[in-house]
């Protein structure tokens, strides 16, 4: 699930500085590496002076694929430097003891770390070599859809192969959080690249904005996956009035949480002819979250009683969440049990942290998540199946799911579906070495070239049978 490898949304926020001669010295680009628990992170600042001479800033840190994050105070008073990146509750304290060094520290969490920033005049960029560039081989249309139930607009890509004609198309359904039609990730475009791949063989392929990114309206906050899936019924609706394509060789592909969705959808119309699970849950979010606390936790090297007490934590959040009904009541426990008890003693800052996790846990969205169980939809279903998850997949574990997925498959009786586990592939579908989500950033491919093959090969194989 995307929503817990932490989703970036970029604001807009003024910068503010002070201007001084040394502020001329600190415009420039600045690196300096975190040390934490079994890695370093690399921070860069890129500091700007405008012709006015004030100071303004942009935050990377490559190896999570965050790129230009808005500093909303840039100040230098004498040889100090002040930075605050809001958006990520984040501080920075320096002083400047020459023209190419700041010595101070990063503060963020309630934690504080010592961070040295040097000069440089070369900015790690994240290679990406997948992702597609132009000219392309095929035909891309900007498009737009209204969901007739909720009144919200749409807007996506649909790739049309080259003089198409009665061709087959897909339906890309994205993870959990708000995610733009690529699903772009850590400077990875997944959807991008599987669009590209698939149009080039000969299939339509049509992705969209989630509710309230790019061009799509909306609040993917104040919606559940059931409402999700009305969206994608309103996009097959627009694809069965494009001529190039056969109506009767519609599919979906869903990833994480569009693996529930796609289900949904294919129990709702007659219409879909088959559909793509790729780390699709076959169990109820809750025990998937619980798997994840203990596989991410173990994978960032935490020892077996560490483990243990955050799975404890967890179940006892879920606990109050689920099964304290008075608001206030619950609001007050949540407080206690994520804060371990220190709640009234922390700062403002401490508190807004611990406040802005539970407002996540408190939507509509996430309560619908922790609760649903897919099993009855997978049993509903007629259509084709195939069902993929990397061997070292963290995020929804490939055997607890896909065993649940084929028993239910089974149980309603589908004849046509197929399960597959990829050695060595993670959540995403990249080759990885662990699977953790520390190394989605560092790894260069976008998806593994072997998933592109057996979509491919399993869409023509089957439209062509039938």
């Amino acid at each position: 699930m995307n929503k817990i490898l932490i989703s970036i949304v970029i604001l807009l926020i003024t910068s503010m500085s002070s201007f001084s001669q040394i502020g001329i010295k600190v415009a420039g680009n600045w690196s300096g590496k975190l040390d934490l628990p079994g890695t370093k992170l690399e921070i860069i600042f890129k500091i700007a002076a405008d012709e006015n001479g004030k100071l303004n800033a942009k935050m990377d840190v490559p190896a999570q694929g965050a790129k230009d994050l808005p500093v909303s105070e840039t100040i230098v008073n004498g040889d100090s430097l002040k930075l605050s990146v809001v958006m990520i509750m984040g501080k920075f304290a320096g002083k400047i003891t020459s023209d190419s060094i700041i010595e101070g520290t990063w503060k963020q969490s309630g934690a504080t770390f010592p961070l040295i920033l040097r000069k440089t005049g070369v900015v790690t960029e994240m290679k990406r070599p997948q992702t597609p560039q132009a000219p392309f081989p095929y035909l891309s249309e900007e498009v737009e859809y209204i969901n007739p139930k909720s009144g919200l607009k749409l807007a996506g890509t649909l790739t049309l192969p080259e003089n198409a004609r009665n061709c087959s198309a897909v339906i890309l359904i994205s993870g959990s959080g708000a995610q733009d039609r690529d699903e772009t990730i850590f400077g990875h475009k997944p959807f991008f690249v599987i669009a590209d791949f698939l149009t080039r063989n000969g299939i339509a392929v049509l992705r969209v904005d989630d509710r309230g990114v790019g061009g799509s309206e909306g609040n993917a906050q104040n919606a559940t996956s059931e409402d999700f899936a009305g969206d994608i019924l309103a996009g097959l609706e627009f694809l069965k009035t494009k001529k190039e394509i056969d109506h009767r060789k519609i599919g979906l592909i869903g990833h994480s949480e569009g693996g529930i969705i796609a289900p949904m959808v294919a129990n709702r119309s007659g219409d879909i002819a088959f559909i793509v699970l790729l780390a699709g849950p076959g169990i109820k979010g809750e025990q998937i979250v619980y798997k994840q606390v203990e596989l991410l936790n173990r994978a960032a090297g935490l020892t077996e009683e560490q483990v243990t007490q955050k799975l404890h934590l967890q179940k006892k959040i879920f606990d109050i969440l689920l099964n304290e009904k008075d608001t206030v009541n619950q609001m007050e426990r949540l407080q206690q049990a994520f804060s371990n008890g220190t709640y009234a003693t922390m700062s403002d800052d401490g508190k807004k942290i611990v406040d802005t996790n539970l407002n996540v846990l408190k939507t509509r969205w996430f309560q619908f998540f922790l609760t649903y169980d897919p099993y009855p939809a997978l049993v509903k279903l007629e259509c084709p199946v195939l069902a993929l998850n990397g061997g070292k997949d963290l995020q929804v574990p490939p055997k607890e799911n896909l065993n649940a997925i084929e028993k239910a498959l089974k149980e309603g009786g589908n004849k046509n579906f197929k399960t597959v586990e990829i050695e060595n592939l993670n959540h995403l579908f990249q080759t990885c070495g662990t699977g953790a989500v520390a190394e989605y950033a560092q790894i260069e491919e976008t998806i593994s070239p072997a998933v592109l093959e057996i979509l491919r090969d399993w869409i023509k194989n089957l439209v062509i049978k039938n």
